[in-house]
Parts: C-alpha cells; structure tokens; sequence
C-alpha cells in the first residue's frame, strides 16, 4: 500500500484518540499530585523519610519493570483488552492508595498502580498506529498524544491543590476513577481490538529475566544518586546487567520471542530510540538541578518550583502541535535536528547561571528547550513504532516509553552524581571557620542541607554559609548544563545524518536500492488481526 492508498481516519478514530488519551493524562496527573500530596500523607500516616522515598519510586520502579511483558502481551491477547483490564486495576488501585490506613498499604498500593500503568502506554502507542494509517494523520495523533501529557503536567498541580484544599490528600487519587470509568464504557464502542493471532505463548522465562534486569538496574541507579558509590546497588546493577545479557540470549533462540530483538535493525527505529533516551538522560538531569536551584538557591517551595516549570510544559505542548505540521513540509530529520540545536543552545546559556543570577532564565529557558524537544518526542515516537510491523507495535510502544522512563532515572544518576561530586569539590574549603562544624558539614554534603543548615543559623552567619554553597552550586549547574549540550549537539548531529532518508511525512519513501536501500526494511512474523 502506497503513502496515497492509505486509508483516512474517520470521525470514530478521532473520537478513539480522545479516549486513548483518558488514561495518558492520568500517568502525568499522577505524577504532579503526588508531590502535592506527599508531605500530607505522609503526616497523615506517619511515614518515614525510607517509607515516604519509597511511595515516590516504587510506581516507577514497577511501571519500568513490567513495560516490555505488557507491550507484548497486548500483541498477543489483543491491545484494546489489555488497555481496558489495566484501567480496571488502575483504578481499583487508585482507590486503594486514597484509603490506605499505614504506609505499608500505600507503597503496596502504589506498586499496583505501577503494574497497571505498564498496561496504559504500550496499548494506547500501538491502537493509535492501528488507528491511524495515513502517515500525516498519524503524527498529528501522535502529537496531540503528547500534549495530552503535558496538558497533565499543566493542570495536575492545579486540581490536585483545589482537591487537597476542599477534602483531604487520597482525594487526589481518586480523580483518576470517573476518567477510567468514562474509558471502560467508550472503550470498547470507539476503540478496534487488534491482536497478532499466530503469536505464540508468553514465555515466562522471559517475563521473569525481564524483571530482573530491569528492577535491580533502576534501584540501583536511583540508589547510586541518592546516597553515592555503595556496595548494594553496584551489586544490583551487576545483577541486572547478568540478568539482561541472559535474557538477550533466550530471545535469540526463541521462535517467538517476548522482545524482537530484530527491530533494532531498523535504522529509523534504533536511531530513534537512542535519541529520546539521550533526550530523556539530559532532561531528566537538568530538571533535576533545576528544581533543586529553584529551591535551595532561589528560596522557592517545592510547590513554587513546581509552578515554575509549568510554561515549560505549555511551551511542549506547542511544539507537539507543530511538529508534525513542519514535518509535512520538511524532512522529520531535518526538524528534530533543528530543535535538538536549539536545545543545546538553552543548554550552553544555562552554563553562564550564576548563584545571583535570579530563576527568570532557568524558566524561560525551559520553556524554549521543552518546546524544541517536543519534535523528537513526538516524532521519534511515529518513527519508533511506525517503523515496527504491526503485529509488533504494542513491543515498540514499550521501548518507546521505556527511553523516556529509563533514560530520566539514569540521567538524574548520573549527571546527578557528575554534578554533585564537582559541588562538594567546589565547596570544599569556602565555607568560613566561623560557621558551625555540623552546619559546615551539612553544606559540604549537599545543596539542600546547605540551605536546611542555614536556616537554623543567625542571619550572618547564614549569609557566610549560603554564599560559597549557592556558588559551588551554580558552577555544578553549569558543568551538568555544558554536558548535556554536548550530548543534545551529538543527537542534531545522529538524527540529521541516520534519518536522513525519512521522507517529509505523507510523501512516499525512498525506493529499494535508492538513497536508503534496505537499511529499514523490517520482515512482519505475522500478521495482525483486527476486530470489532
């Protein structure tokens, strides 16, 4: 079927779209409302500093480590039914975490929502490609998907701080039940099921090698930046490394296997791929030093800091409607590298911060660099599962998600750790011997406690604290910044070289043994079934 044969998406498609995006809206409400209702619950039911880090990770940790079973199982048992069973749990979940009576019950609650939440994304990424045929009708779908989430961001922190205020914190969970009720009754009028019915069975070797790679590598990585080089997360990160080159090894001699370890043969797949977690590590990087200098440089709340990054969500969304109109004109490469360069441009400014330098270039910054991330986001993903056959878009979906899941854990370790190390050199011997030895430890330690420790001192003596720690600060900022723009820089220079031979969106690609050759082809294993 030719670009010009490709079927148009009718009124009932766009409907669908709208209810795909139900459940992509609640993933990013869910993540904002939280850290509005974090200190609340956790007065509420008493939890500890470990309980009260473990109700924040272990959402993500779950979701991340069931991303690739749910992608595939969607495949096999049919996308729509998968997205319908993990809207059901989402939100018996959801009801759970609003009544938890202990933080046990909470983080266990939490747990389930991450399982459940591992069935959103994948189904909802693989219908919309089921969905939507025509090339350009499908980035725009694309697109509007990933406005959907950042229109989550947006209005997250504002209807979770009108619910706390009128009821009381588990009222912020439960937002999410009318919206999944509205989705399980025009769920199944609106949405095709589609499924690969010559798919084999789940091979259960492959879901358990998977959780122990992913698991531990994330738990290790988030430990590793939160509390430094320890010997417990190095050993689990060494055990998710073990456990993923064993699972690389079963999916190749499998005939059906739980990840087609193939598709990365396809140029525009892996090239794109590669480019959201790269995205994904810097962004997931900055935004974390940026908040924490909002907070512990700036004097903001966590709230405040919070309210800061929303233009920044609203600039996305922009840019995801934008997208795909540019890309109908001009090659996908040649966009994506093209805001990929201004993202490192931001990046390169954001190295001239200083620790008197106010928050007005960090947010207006922000928003310049997530308006021109939003092509590859939106983009990249078309690319990543539009490159899939499809029978295997459920699998490619979850990759899809994975980089973005994935890639901000690892670069919050990372440039996290890159960051906080060049703090502590920097800091180290500028604190005055007048401030207290328990106040001057706290500063050499971190940021935060520079700022908790000053807060309990004269006003002076403060001042002399604060001063040489927002300084090491910024001058970390800027190095984490300066890495990221080199990363950012080498992802204009990948995308603009390897995607190349992407035809402007609607135009018919390249022929066999032209410009691209072969590079892309991808074999289907067998085709997919759809049905009412």
């Amino acid at each position: 079927m030719t670009v010009a044969d490709a079927p148009k998406a009718g009124r009932r498609e766009w409907v669908g779209l709208a209810v795909l995006a139900l459940p992509t809206f609640l993933v990013a409400i869910d993540i904002f409302v939280l850290l509005l209702a974090l200190p609340h619950l956790s007065a509420a039911l008493k939890a500890d500093s470990t309980q009260q880090l473990w109700v924040m990770d272990i959402y993500g940790f779950m979701l991340a480590g069931f991303l690739v079973t749910m992608g595939t199982l969607g495949d096999r048992i049919g996308r729509r039914k998968l997205l319908l069973i993990g809207a059901t749990a989402f939100g018996i979940a959801s009801v759970l975490t609003a009544f938890s009576t202990s933080p046990q019950m909470l983080i266990a609650s939490r747990a389930l929502l991450g399982i459940a939440g591992a069935t959103l994304m994948p189904s909802t990424l693989a219908l919309i490609t089921n969905m939507f045929h025509d090339p350009k009708q499908r980035a725009t779908a694309f697109g509007l998907w990933g406005g959907t989430f950042t229109l989550g961001a947006l209005v997250g922190p504002i209807i979770g701080g009108f619910l706390m205020e009128s009821f009381w914190w588990g009222a912020v969970f439960l937002l999410a039940v009318p919206l999944l009720l509205l989705l399980l009754i025009l769920g199944p009028i609106v949405l095709p099921e589609y499924r690969n019915d010559q798919a084999g069975r789940l091979d259960p070797a492959s879901v358990v090698l998977s959780l122990a790679t992913m698991l531990p590598i994330i738990w290790g990585i988030k430990e590793l930046a939160r509390g430094g080089w320890q010997p417990l997360p190095v050993a689990a990160i060494v055990i998710g490394v073990i456990a993923a080159v064993a699972f690389g090894r079963r999916q190749r001699r499998l005939s059906d296997p739980l990840l087609d370890l193939g598709l990365f043969g396809n140029r525009s797949f892996s090239t794109a791929l590669i480019s959201q977690l790269c995205y994904s590590v810097v962004g997931g990087g900055t935004m974390l030093f940026m908040m924490l200098y909002f907070q512990a440089v700036g004097g903001m709340s966590t709230l405040q800091a919070g309210f800061a990054m929303l233009p920044g969500m609203a600039a996305a969304t922009a840019g995801f409607m934008v997208a795909p109109i540019l890309a109908s004109r001009f090659r996908p490469a040649y966009v994506i590298a093209a805001g990929m360069t201004g993202t490192a441009a931001v990046l390169v400014a954001f190295t001239q911060v200083g620790a008197t330098s106010g928050t007005a270039l960090l947010i207006i910054g922000f928003a310049v660099f997530s308006f021109c991330g939003a092509p590859l986001v939106a983009l990249g993903t078309n690319l990543v599962v539009g490159s899939a056959p499809p029978e295997k878009a459920g699998s490619a979906g979850s990759l899809a998600q994975m980089s973005n899941e994935f890639g901000g854990t690892l670069g919050g370790a990372l440039l996290g750790t890159i960051g906080f190390a060049l703090y502590r050199s920097h800091v180290a011997g500028t604190i005055p011997a007048t401030v207290p030895a328990d106040a001057a430890e706290a500063a050499r330690d971190s940021i935060a406690g520079a700022a908790a420790a000053a807060g309990k001192l004269p006003e002076q003596l403060g001042a002399a604290l604060l001063g040489p720690a927002n300084e090491a600060f910024a001058s970390a900022l800027n190095a984490v910044t300066a890495i990221g723009a080199v990363v950012l820089a080498g992802v204009a220079v990948l995308i603009g070289t390897m995607l190349r031979h992407v035809p402007p969106i609607g135009q018919a690609a390249p022929a066999p043994g032209g410009e691209d050759g072969q590079a892309d082809a991808v074999a289907p294993v067998a085709a997919s079934s759809p049905s009412a």
